[in-house]
């Protein structure tokens, strides 16, 4: 599991958002302004995937 952390313009954020969801088995998007108040920033936290095990239940069934 990983955590992206994306700071970019306010009108890009869908963009951005939609772009890492197409990539990647994402929860929610969770989104807060930046600290300049510019921008925004995107928090996008990766989910197992349901068919997925762990490595070492991969290597037990080799």
């Amino acid at each position: 599991m990983f955590e992206i952390r994306v700071i970019c313009p306010p009108g890009d954020a869908d963009q951005v958002a939609a772009t890492l969801a197409a990539a990647f088995h994402v929860g929610p998007i969770r989104r807060y302004p930046a600290r300049d108040r510019q921008r925004m920033r995107l928090y996008v936290t990766e989910e197992p995937h349901a068919n997925t095990t762990p490595a070492s239940a991969r290597e037990r069934e080799s």
